[in-house]
């Protein structure tokens, strides 16, 4: 049992390296037809074109489309509660209490967080072409609070230790918890940034655009990057599946082969024997 053709840890390290590389390319497929069906999606930015295909379009819409394009607020942007000159369409701030209580099961001390409060606001805003500094063909974003995606920066984040004290001790005695932390975050949408958004987009009277919820049930998407950068994101992460596809291949391969060949030559030695 000690020789290498029947070493079972070689055995299994092949067997498990095809059944990695099955698995990997199960991923390397969903990932490029996912990435296939994006770039099905027509591709917009904020200009007179866009205007002219709406026009064009039954009832005035475009069912499911990609908006790339500046944010720019439409009333006075909001400003962030913690960082100086600093301004944005959408805001969210979080705060919350870290604990840590007595497990006298474990005796150890174990976390928890208590009385969190978010809110979230935010201003109205409109997509501007990136490359028309003066252009009257904008895209008001709808219902931005409802997309998916990550469009938001965080731009403060701090933890302040809780102070000790006598009301606090008296607490930990008590019920065995304690204060640790008060934690504070919060996450805006930039005035001026890059977004690309995943919508219906429909022509209003006036010749207002707006970009809203799907009503066919697929998703409102904000993203805060260009749709190139999107699309390159993707392309890597399949790119990735489809590396470890074949480098787990070729090691199952090898494994199997050297396996073999050892057989192989193992058998010839004993046939030149005298």
């Amino acid at each position: 049992m000690s020789d290498f053709g029947f070493n079972p840890v070689v055995l299994v390290g092949a067997g498990s390296c095809f059944v990695f590389s099955s698995i990997f390319y199960h991923l390397y497929q969903e990932k490029k037809k996912e990435l296939n069906k994006i770039k099905e999606i027509p591709i917009f930015k904020p200009d007179k074109y866009l205007l002219q295909v709406l026009k064009a379009s039954p009832y005035k819409k475009l069912q499911y489309v990609a908006v790339e394009g500046l944010v720019q607020a439409d009333e006075e942007p909001l400003v962030s509660s913690f960082v100086a000159q600093t301004f944005g369409v959408i805001q969210k701030t979080a705060v919350q209490e870290n604990w840590e209580y007595w497990n006298s099961l474990t005796r150890t001390w174990n976390s928890k967080t208590m009385n969190r409060k978010e809110t979230s606001r935010f201003v109205p805003f409109s997509l501007i072409s990136p490359v028309a500094y003066m252009s009257d063909v904008y895209v008001r974003v709808m219902q931005p609070l409802d997309a998916s995606g990550c469009f938001l920066n965080r731009v403060h984040h701090k933890v302040k230790p809780a102070k000790e004290g006598l009301v606090n001790l008296a607490l930990q005695g008590l019920s065995g918890e304690k204060p640790v932390s008060l934690e504070e975050t919060e996450e805006m949408l930039p005035v001026g940034s890059i977004v690309t958004g995943f919508g219906e987009v429909v022509l209003q009277g006036g010749g207002i655009l707006r970009l809203q919820p799907p009503q066919d049930g697929r998703k409102y998407i904000l993203l805060q990057t260009d749709y190139k950068s999107f699309i390159d994101r993707h392309e890597r992460s399949a790119g990735m599946w489809k590396i470890l596809t074949v480098v787990t291949g070729v090691t199952g391969v090898s494994l199997v082969t050297g396996v073999i060949s050892t057989l192989f030559g193992k058998e010839d030695a004993k046939s030149k024997k005298p």
